[in-house]
């Protein structure tokens, strides 16, 4: 039967710009032609769907993605190049609602995806410089300690950070403490997720570009039908994050997917770079609306936030956010900003991101939170599992249903009236 709210033909966009797809090259890729049969389909060629279809292929599973761009045109090549540990709420949270596993997996994501980097030689400009989780004030000082605590209980080796700590780590006194985290580290994502894909493709998956799926049945077998041919597969992985359209009833009224603007620096002069970051760890301030930052490979300072509900479709106005660094950092302002882009980043209610199955043969993981890059990695060869064994391969997340979120909607006119009264705030 069909499991489609709408369908609709769409047009391949091209890669949007920023720092990154300055750095890179125009790739050929083909779209599907006629009617294909294959293992497992998955529905994404972001960093998830081809870490997926990597570890499917390399384990001898014939496997093709379907990719309405090209391989990191979404949020997987647009993101802060943060490779961060862990997930939005305590050990404590977690190991009531998912289990001990969620929490060991979580904070060893970094990990994995620093392993996968070495063993690949992806060239992707990745560095284990640490990471920074930071407080603004005193209320979130509180939960920073009461999460390091948390943390030291369960042996993953995180060092707490006063506010004189930070000032030297940063290059200003907004912080009054933070936690380091070893593992984390930066990396350019568009050079990554080209990297898995071209990884997974040298294993024997196929990737379809520039191929929308328009239509979805599940009978017997799955069948995903795109503007000039179709795809009948046993299984099936939906990895569509920020960029989920009706294809599923109801997931995407199931997710929240806010635009997170980035801006990059021209390259800094060395007393700002030695200033900022200068051991090429990345930060993220904790809070209901967040920034974060990091100094890339060619000596750019990238500042990241909630900006513009819509694309930007680049548009060279750095406005609030790049005035906003600039009362942080004064020296930025001499220096100047050459890229400005955003992306969806996906929300969910619970702040959890989630597995959802169909039957015993299909497989959504959405909602990634801001903790994309590393955990939708290590999520790769557990999703494999799953599709290859099925439900005898466990999941580090256990597998929820389809929830709606009441007046989902309307979700850009909350997210523009929040950033608003930052503004008036000054923050």
């Amino acid at each position: 039967m069909p499991l489609i709210d709408i369908v609709r033909t769409r047009t391949a966009q091209p890669l949007p710009p920023s720092a990154y797809a300055a750095q890179v090259s125009d790739i050929a890729r083909s779209s599907l032609q006629g009617d294909v049969t294959t293992d497992v389909a998955i529905v994404g060629a972001g960093i998830m769907g081809c870490s997926t279809a990597l570890a499917l292929a390399e384990g001898g599973t014939n496997v093709m993605v379907l990719e309405a761009n090209e391989p990191g045109w979404g949020a997987s090549g647009r993101n802060g190049g943060q490779v961060n540990s862990g997930l939005k709420h305590v050990p404590e949270e977690v190991e009531k609602d998912h289990g001990a596993e969620a929490v060991r997996f979580s904070y060893d994501a970094p990990n994995r995806t620093r392993a996968l980097i070495e063993r690949l030689g992806i060239d992707c400009d990745y560095a284990n410089g640490g990471g920074y989780r930071v407080a603004t004030d005193a209320k979130l000082q509180a939960e920073v300690e009461d999460l390091i605590r948390q943390l030291e209980r369960r042996n993953i080796p995180v060092q707490p950070r006063d506010a004189g700590q930070m000032r030297a780590a940063a290059g200003t006194d907004r912080y009054t403490g933070g936690l380091f985290d070893p593992a984390a580290g930066q990396l350019n994502p568009l050079k990554y997720v080209r990297g898995l894909a071209a990884a997974a493709e040298g294993a024997g998956a196929v990737i379809h570009s520039n191929t929308p799926v328009i239509q979805v049945e599940h009978g017997a077998r799955w069948k995903l039908s795109t503007a000039s041919g179709s795809v009948t597969a046993d299984k099936v992985l939906f990895a569509t994050n920020g960029y989920t359209d009706g294809l599923i009833p109801g997931l995407r009224r199931s997710l929240l997917p806010v635009f997170s603007t980035i801006v990059a620096s021209k390259p800094l002069p060395e007393p700002l770079r030695a200033a900022i970051l200068p051991g090429r760890e990345v930060l993220y301030e904790t809070g209901l609306v967040t920034y974060y930052y990091r100094v890339d490979a060619d000596g750019r300072f990238l500042f990241g936030g909630r900006g513009p509900q819509s694309p930007i479709e680049g548009r060279m106005e750095p406005g609030r956010i790049a005035a906003l660094a600039e009362r942080i950092w004064p020296g930025l302002k001499a220096v100047g900003w050459d890229h400005y882009w955003n992306g969806r980043v996906c929300l969910t209610d619970d702040h959890y991101p989630h597995v959802h199955e169909f039957g015993e043969t299909g497989l959504a993981c959405v909602g990634l939170n801001g903790r994309g890059v590393a955990m939708t990695t290590a999520l790769g060869p557990v999703l494999a599992a799953r599709l290859r064994d099925g439900r005898q391969a466990d999941l580090p997340l256990k597998a929820t249903q389809i929830r709606r979120i009441p007046f989902q909607p309307f979700w850009p006119l909350g997210a523009t009236i929040r950033l608003a009264v930052n503004d008036v705030l000054g923050r």
